[in-house]
């Protein structure tokens, strides 16, 4: 069994992240959200597109005002009004000032604003009684950015912060990474839809809808192969197809010890190299990580040395139970689908420092994460565990959970109130 750190540097070391070349697509603004930028963006606007008011007041020449003050005020013509979104049409002459609003664009000749609130206005007058700093609330053009300067970085996800900058720079439309594809099949003969009756001694395949959210949650698409038996030529099919179609393969249950575990076998048959097959994890130690290289035939036999792969796949076969699986695609299979998809940083999981608000509990011999929910009070995360059983075979308490606390590897016990290290899900 691999340690977990080993585990999850070797799988994101194996990720070859999407190319921003061959793997880009042009979206327009409207859709762009969520998505992740594959090239720089740059404008040829400059913001603030010319210099502008930061303030309600007056726009002046400083060197009308620069010695005023209450005992002695500056007084001056007003010759101009200027609401936002008007073009200023008279110059600034010694003596003068212009009313402006905030946002408005300054007028030639003035060089600083006074705001209203030290002013006094005199029908086409106005007194200025406290002397302002040179260039006082005058927001300059090109302070903010200046034009054909990148904007905007490659590998970055657009929120909407970066929505709103590239309308502001009337960039409509937008190279952007595909979004990622991600196989997903189950295994079993005891599994059946959930909309088929329940028989006895059968499973209803909730790991299917489960991972098809989270997938589609992360950004990518989620493709839905639905159950396959416990069959080996159906197995290798269903696997041979998700191959060659997707980016990434998730498939749940036959990667323990059983006597119906074939995922192994295929994968060798197939011509994937296996780099992990078991990890020091509870819940989740049984996980089978494998490659298929790029430009690689696939299989052995005259047909299948037909099948090329024309792209890097990554393969993930993890546990069938519905925890299980849901902690193995969180802890190992969603930061690699992060990388995949081109984002340049944050795609690691995200650790916080909670206080456990309960006794936690584990044998000791794995790293083991117990699921609950991550508050934040004063200030500080506290980690209130999940009640009732924390089997892996107990979907039921998982929901409305956000955090999993980590039990290491040779510590049985943390008491309540102990700072645990929580990963946010």
């Amino acid at each position: 069994m691999l340690p977990v750190n080993e585990a999850e540097a070797l799988i994101l070391n194996l990720v070859q992240p999407l190319d921003s070349q061959q793997d880009a697509e042009v979206v327009d603004l409207s859709s762009a959200a969520g998505r992740i930028l594959a090239t720089p963006v740059t404008s040829q606007l400059d913001f603030p597109h010319w210099d502008n008011s930061a303030m309600d007041g007056y726009a002046v020449r400083y060197a009308d005002v620069q010695n005023c003050s209450a005992e002695q005020p500056a007084i001056l013509e007003i010759v101009e009004e200027i609401p936002c979104g008007f073009e200023p049409q008279v110059t600034i002459q010694p003596g003068q000032a212009a009313r402006i609003l905030t946002g408005s664009m300054m007028p030639d000749g003035a060089d600083t604003v006074v705001m209203q609130e030290v002013t006094k206005r005199e029908g086409d007058r106005v007194v200025i009684l406290t002397a302002p700093q040179p260039q006082a609330f005058v927001r300059h053009r090109a302070a903010f950015y200046q034009a054909g300067t990148p904007l905007l970085p490659a590998g970055i996800a657009l929120n909407a912060p970066e929505i709103a900058v590239l309308a502001a720079a009337q960039c409509t439309e937008l190279p952007v990474y595909r979004r990622p594809r991600v196989a997903i099949l189950s295994t079993g003969d005891e599994l059946v839809t959930p909309d088929q009756p329940l028989q006895p001694g059968k499973i209803v395949d909730s790991n299917q809808y489960a991972l098809a959210a989270i997938v589609a949650q992360s950004g990518a698409i989620p493709l839905m192969m639905g159950i396959v038996r416990d069959e080996r030529e159906a197995l290798k099919e269903a696997i041979a197809s998700a191959i060659s179609t997707a980016d990434i393969v998730l498939s749940t249950g036959g990667v323990s010890v059983g006597d119906y575990d074939y995922v192994e076998e295929i994968l060798a048959q197939l011509g994937a190299e296996i780099h992990i097959r078991s990890v020091a994890v509870k819940p989740g130690k049984p996980l089978t990580v494998a490659t298929f290289p790029q430009n690689r035939k696939m299989g052995s036999g005259a047909a299948e040395n037909q099948l090329f792969i024309n792209k890097p796949v990554l393969y993930f076969g993890i546990p069938g139970n519905p925890v299980s699986a849901l902690v193995s695609f969180w802890r190992f299979v969603q930061p690699a689908l992060r990388k995949l998809s081109g984002l340049s940083q944050g795609w690691e999981p995200i650790w916080v420092k909670a206080r456990s608000l309960h006794d936690l509990r584990s044998d000791g011999k794995r790293e083991s994460y117990l699921w609950g929910c991550l508050n934040l009070k004063d200030g500080d995360f506290e980690f209130q565990l999940a009640g009732g059983s924390h089997s892996s075979g107990n979907l039921i308490n998982l929901a409305n959970t956000n955090g999993l606390a980590v039990v290491p590897v040779g510590t049985t016990f943390i008491p309540a109130g102990e700072q645990v290290l929580v990963l946010k899900i």
